[in-house]
């Protein structure tokens, strides 16, 4: 994922947001017979926002009357993979005293794993869109001095082809997409997203009792590692570069052993000690890589004949002459990650190795384990 500026871009809305919205309209149909559109709603944080309906319809099955309504989810200018798909709501009353229950629709996935905020079985509705869901519902009933007893059934038209593109699968969460959003906001490029996958993840290994963990910067290096020590893919986080956001939540949930994988580049950032590994936030210290060499051996005019654009050039460098460049990148990428684990002063117990992989998937480099 690339990172950009926040300045001068949009932000959007969560499929939370718009899934409360819907039912909000729905259930508002379901009483009067009138769809609100736009429909409005009050955000986590007290924003009062207003959505257009992009679906209205009324009908009436085994379940009894019910009301369904749509809302095209806009995420502005962040590359979400839900912008543009509509979040549809359909409500149906309940017995007085019955409450307010969550269903999944078609393209809503179905929690299969323990370790999330939710019970194995439930919609993957997440808790804050559901006090949004609630609250809305709460509020329609009110204003009719009726109960606000009721069924919702979230779905998303397309939700199971777009959950492959997610870490869903990985989380033990399958049939479709989640509805997410903690403020009903969507911040574009803040990835966070990303990285409350990768806290899920962590979750999701200590509730299953996985007691070995690899976190990887790439696919490639996921694979490889997977292969090393014949891991199960619950045991797999997906960190991507933010190597920090999880070791920063292992200090807090640490697990017995920790495998960061990922190649030479990546690890050469980490070991410089840069928590973000992306591009835009951190560089490759070349200057140190060439002091790496000078150390083993190598002559600094054949140094400084490599290629500054390259890193791979001071791994090849390094392999040719048989110098353990990787590996001494390795123990430093895993010193700098025993400190972002250490907690006031004191040492984490967890095992941690650093693994690096060129990119055909080989171990060229390792420390500790």
């Amino acid at each position: 994922m690339s990172r950009r500026p926040h300045k001068n871009l949009r932000k959007g809305y969560a499929t939370g947001a718009c899934a409360a919205a819907a039912a909000a309209a729905a259930f508002e149909a379901l009483l009067s017979g009138r769809f609100p559109d736009p429909v409005t709603i009050t955000l986590p944080r007290g924003e009062r926002v207003s959505f257009p309906l992009s679906t209205r319809e009324k009908g009436e099955d085994t379940g009894g009357a019910h009301a369904i309504a749509g809302i095209i989810k806009n995420a502005g200018d962040d590359p979400d993979v839900t912008h543009g798909v509509e979040i549809r709501a359909k409500v149906q009353l309940r017995k007085r005293g019955g409450g307010i229950v969550f269903r999944a629709g078609k393209g809503v996935g179905k929690v299969t794993r323990p370790g999330l905020a939710l019970e194995v079985g439930e919609p993957a509705i997440n808790p804050v869109p559901r006090e949004m869901m609630c609250k809305e519902i709460t509020a329609v009933a009110k204003s009719h001095g009726v109960s606000h007893d009721a069924t919702i059934t979230v779905s998303v038209p397309g939700g199971e082809k777009l959950a492959k593109k997610t870490l869903n699968e990985r989380l033990g969460i399958v049939g479709g997409l989640s509805i997410l959003g903690t403020t009903g906001i969507v911040i574009p490029y803040s990835c966070a997203a990303w990285i409350e996958a990768i806290h899920r993840s962590v979750d999701v290994a200590r509730a299953s009792g996985i007691l070995h963990i690899a976190a990887s910067t790439g696919r490639t290096s996921e694979r490889a590692v997977q292969r090393l020590y014949t891991l199960q893919d619950a045991a797999l986080i997906e960190m991507g570069n933010f190597a920090g956001g999880l070791l920063k939540y292992l200090r807090r949930y640490p697990v017995p052993r920790l495998t960061l994988a990922g190649g030479f580049s990546k690890m050469s950032k980490l070991a410089a000690g840069h928590l973000d590994l992306h591009s835009r936030c951190s560089r490759v210290d070349l200057a140190g890589l060439s002091t790496h060499l000078m150390e083993m051996g190598a002559k600094e005019e054949a140094i400084s004949a490599l290629p500054t654009a390259s890193t791979g050039a001071f791994l090849n460098f390094a392999q040719a002459r048989n110098l353990p460049l990787a590996d001494r990148i390795a123990g430093e990428a895993r010193h700098v990650a025993l400190d972002a684990l250490d907690t006031d002063g004191e040492t984490s117990d967890m095992l941690v190795e650093v693994t690096i992989f060129d990119r055909g998937g080989k171990l060229v480099g390792r420390a500790g384990g």
